[in-house]
């Protein structure tokens, strides 16, 4: 796929992923919307595969042939004009609203992700009382409806990890501070942990833990990050880029140019060699579950 002079392409992509579903619920073939909007069926191919920048516009007319509602359609008209953007950082509040979440359509899409978490466990990861801990702490001002919306949507998340048709393979590097650092007190964080031990034994999915003993290593200086590849075509070769996404105070970074890709890949390879082995590791976060009690 060319990436053409605009840098990361993850925008495009996403917004080809968003106007893919979004003609699919609407019944519509690729034939027929290309003739309700009088383009070719090759440009709606290009816009759906994320190779092509669109117009704000032209995102209007595909969201109103389509029957979207008006706040989703504002959301895919403001990612539009990021698909012309440099590099691409994703700002809240800015051009896209904020809860209008990218990164779930990337990570749906991901055949195997590998994940390194300095400070929390991973989304994926999270028990309901864990997620509503640093909901509530990061949304302070938000209602307990909104808080429970959020947590009820990183729950339906997790069925990505047991899906009947390819899970993702998932590899995730931990921190030791995660196991240790209490999140919502001593029974939340014994649920949380045995959860991890839980969703540990899944076939797809590898939990190691880096510890303290470890000294300096490159999760040091990368701090927190995730790298996510995608299904191979029927030639071997990628149907889409792999794709850095780190998640900020203030907005999230996506990173999808070769070189940047292969120093985090870098970093990972570090980070999981440095780790306990999966058992030593299962063994530290059963140990430090013991410390919480059971409630």
């Amino acid at each position: 796929m060319a990436e053409g002079p605009t840098g990361s392409t993850v925008p495009r992509r996403q917004l080809g992923r968003y106007l893919r579903d979004l003609r699919n619920r609407s019944r519509l073939t690729v034939r027929a919307a290309a003739r309700t909007l009088e383009w070719s069926e090759a440009k709606m191919w290009r816009i759906e595969t994320g190779q092509t920048s669109l117009r704000s516009l032209d995102v209007e007319a595909m969201c109103k042939v389509y029957g979207a509602p008006a706040e989703l359609t504002e959301a895919l008209m403001g990612l539009a004009k990021e698909t012309k953007a440099r590099g691409w950082w994703h700002s809240y509040g800015d051009v896209i609203p904020e809860g209008f979440d990218l990164f779930i359509g990337l990570e749906e899409a991901a055949s195997r992700i590998a994940w390194y978490e300095s400070e929390l466990v991973p989304g994926l990861l999270q028990t309901e009382g864990y997620s509503r801990t640093i909901m509530r702490a990061d949304n302070p001002h938000e209602d307990d409806d909104e808080i429970e919306r959020r947590v009820h949507l990183r729950s339906t998340r997790q069925v990505l990890l047991t899906r009947v048709t390819d899970p993702p393979v998932f590899d995730v590097a931990l921190n030791e501070a995660v196991l240790r650092r209490p999140v919502g007190g001593s029974r939340t964080m014994a649920g949380q942990l045995a959860h991890l031990l839980e969703v540990g034994e899944l076939a797809n999915v590898t939990i190691k833990v880096v510890p303290f003993s470890a000294g300096l290593h490159l999760g040091v200086m990368s701090g927190p990050f995730g790298i996510l590849r995608f299904p191979l075509s029927g030639d071997g070769s990628e149907t889409e880029p792999p794709t850095v996404y780190a998640d900020g105070y203030t907005g999230d970074l996506y990173l999808d140019k070769p070189g940047e890709v292969e120093r985090y890949d870098a970093a990972f390879k570090n980070i999981w060699e440095t780790a306990l082995s999966e058992q030593a590791s299962r063994q530290l976060i059963s140990e430090v579950a013991g410390s919480y009690g059971h409630g």
